[in-house]
């Protein structure tokens, strides 16, 4: 891992190291991942047979495309209960949470006489991918379908790839706890292009929400625009903010939370306290010894991880802008006075008894959030990405004639003259079937 002290005179460009893009794969895939989509809107459920075959070692017909009633009670069946119980414990936080987010429509009337105002309305239909392969999250099952349904989205249908035909009975639990029935036992960029486009057996949707792999995050980049996509993630990421009256343990263990979601994962800790993050190095090593995901997490620590040591905590919240993480902890006495100064960060998570592990299970605000930097500009998953916005207005000739005569001045200048006339036609009109 990388190891900076903002008092030497090398960090700026330590830091700006840090800070480039961690390599992806989504650039070697672009051209693969085009013939994919091309391929499924062409020959439809024909091509997302084929290329589950390929991918997935799994022989499909488009009747077995969707996983029936019975296959999902099947596998719900052999979860265990305390599993159950856990799951319902998320849902419910999750959905009180974004209940809350729903925002109030609008109306009101100027002093000009017109009424204005804003409605919001829900999208028809949602296609939710849902990793199958190297991980399957059930959490993000609930992240990505229960905002939707708060929302008032009436149709979800979700995108699973099984490989070797296995379900995995979790996944299904979350599924049928967020109310989805509509399942499809398929994956990688021709499910994403599935639905997208459509096929005979998949309605097309109109916004594609979900983590996936390279493959898949190519595929969302470029159906963007015939359908919605809730954003490009990039590896997750932390930065963790600790003084020295922490326990090293804690805080090697929630930079390693980060690490063992893949090779590709950051994780930083940022400290006043230069002794006390050798303590947090050592910690690390130590848990690395019997983590059972040592070796993804070893890989990430080493390639991507860092220490950065700050002579005041106004230093540090300049790099966490900086840094914009996806995730943000503090764990100091005040973290309200520190969190206070971030403008860019994903999710924060402050306090000594609040690791960012809470947030991705059951803290009910969403666990799906900008990666790589786009903090500065990006938020996370809510129910604003399953509603829309229309405004309307509504007057009468009075309210014409006092805000008309300016937008006959601005069409005519420039050189709209049917928009002009639109207005002033009617200032000059006796027609007045009121």
């Amino acid at each position: 891992m990388k190891r900076l002290d903002t008092r030497s005179a090398d960090f700026e460009a330590g830091f700006a190291s840090l800070l480039d893009t961690r390599e992806t794969e989504s650039g070697r895939v672009d051209a693969p991942v085009t013939a994919i989509l091309a391929a499924v809107r062409e020959k439809g459920d024909e091509a997302v047979c084929d290329y589950t075959a390929r991918f997935d070692r799994l022989e499909l017909t488009p009747e077995r495309m969707r996983i029936t009633a019975d296959e999902m009670m099947a596998a719900v069946a052999l979860v265990p209960g305390d599993q159950l119980a856990a799951l319902d414990v998320a849902a419910t936080r999750i959905e009180r949470f974004h209940r809350a987010q729903m925002p109030q429509d609008m109306r009101f009337t100027d002093e000009e006489g017109l009424t204005l105002g804003q409605r919001w309305t829900s999208l028809d239909a949602v296609g939710l991918y849902v990793p199958g392969g190297k991980a399957a999250y059930p959490s993000s099952v609930l992240m990505n379908a229960l905002p939707a349904r708060v929302a008032g989205v009436a149709r979800l249908a979700m995108c699973v790839p099984t490989p070797g035909g296995v379900l995995n009975p979790l996944v299904l639990a979350a599924a049928r706890r967020a109310g989805v029935d509509e399942i499809y036992r398929i994956g990688g960029a021709q499910a994403v292009g599935a639905m997208a486009f459509g096929t005979k057996t998949i309605a097309p949707v109109d916004r594609i929400v979900g983590p996936g792999n390279a493959w898949v995050a190519e595929a969302k980049r470029q159906v963007f625009g015939r359908v919605g996509i809730d954003s490009i993630a990039g590896p997750s990421e932390v930065v963790v903010v600790a003084d020295g009256k922490n326990d090293p343990r804690l805080v090697a263990l929630d930079l390693l939370a980060q690490a063992e979601h893949d090779e590709l994962a950051q994780s930083i800790l940022i400290t006043d306290d230069a002794a006390f993050a050798d303590r947090v190095a050592g910690a690390v090593e130590q848990e690395l010894k019997t983590l059972s995901r040592a070796e993804i997490a070893r890989a990430s620590w080493r390639d991507f991880g860092a220490v950065i040591v700050v002579s005041s905590w106004s230093g540090a919240a300049d790099l966490i802008n900086r840094i914009a993480p996806e995730h943000l902890e503090i764990m100091l006495d005040d973290p309200a006075a520190l969190f206070a100064q971030v403008r860019h960060a994903g999710a924060a998570f402050l306090g000594r008894f609040c690791p960012e592990a809470v947030g991705d299970y059951v803290g009910g605000p969403n666990h799906v959030l900008p990666t790589s930097r786009t903090a500065r500009f990006a938020s996370g998953l809510s129910v604003y990405d399953f509603l829309k916005r229309t405004t309307f207005i509504e007057g009468d000739r009075t309210a014409l004639e006092r805000v008309g005569p300016a937008g006959v001045v601005l069409a005519t200048a420039e050189g709209l003259e049917a928009h002009a006339l639109s207005i002033s036609a009617r200032l000059a009109s006796g027609h007045n079937p009121e």
